[in-house]
């Protein structure tokens, strides 16, 4: 595999914009599709850009990939308690799948988190069963008291998995 992780640069913002927002189109993880509020954030890469770490991979410049890294204390944090980083917004292109680059990513949050955090958090979908894997071959485990729910007076609940550092 020949699959570079780096920070992403403007001109990746677009593509991997693309890639985040298909990604969870075409696994259904959007509860009103095409319409849902979610979808924009999803495609403003530049936006989290300015307020947290992105990271790309990519293969030959080609982006396949990327994933959000908050470092503790950082606004885009939704879950992380103090001295906590947190994962948000995995995705790889459908055609990149299978390759072992969401698990690349993750560990290079891992990676950047090592040192500096206390541990890593993430929210993820009951319906993620392949990303659950990647997150448990990790060491990272359920924490089901963290559970969560993004939309208030909705059934909607996010799980979150937690790795002690």
């Amino acid at each position: 595999m020949d699959i570079l992780i780096r920070p992403a640069v403007p001109a990746d913002y677009e593509p991997l914009g693309e890639i985040t927002a298909q990604a969870y189109l075409q696994d259904g993880l959007l509860l009103f599709g095409e319409s849902d509020w979610y979808l924009e954030e999803l495609k403003d890469v530049a936006k989290r850009a300015s307020a947290a770490d992105v990271l790309v991979a990519t293969e030959n410049d080609d982006v396949l990939g990327g994933v959000t890294f908050v470092p503790s204390g950082g606004p885009m944090a939704d879950l992380a308690r103090p001295g906590e980083a947190e994962i948000r917004m995995l995705a790889v292109a459908h055609a990149a799948r299978g390759r072992g680059i969401g698990q690349a990513l993750v560990q290079a949050c891992v990676d950047r988190a090592s040192g500096t955090a206390t541990g890593v958090v993430l929210c993820t979908q009951p319906t993620m069963h392949t990303a659950h894997r990647i997150y448990e071959r990790l060491g990272f485990t359920r924490a089901p008291e963290r559970d969560w729910n993004p939309i208030a007076g909705d059934d909607f609940t996010l799980l979150t998995y937690e790795l002690t550092l």
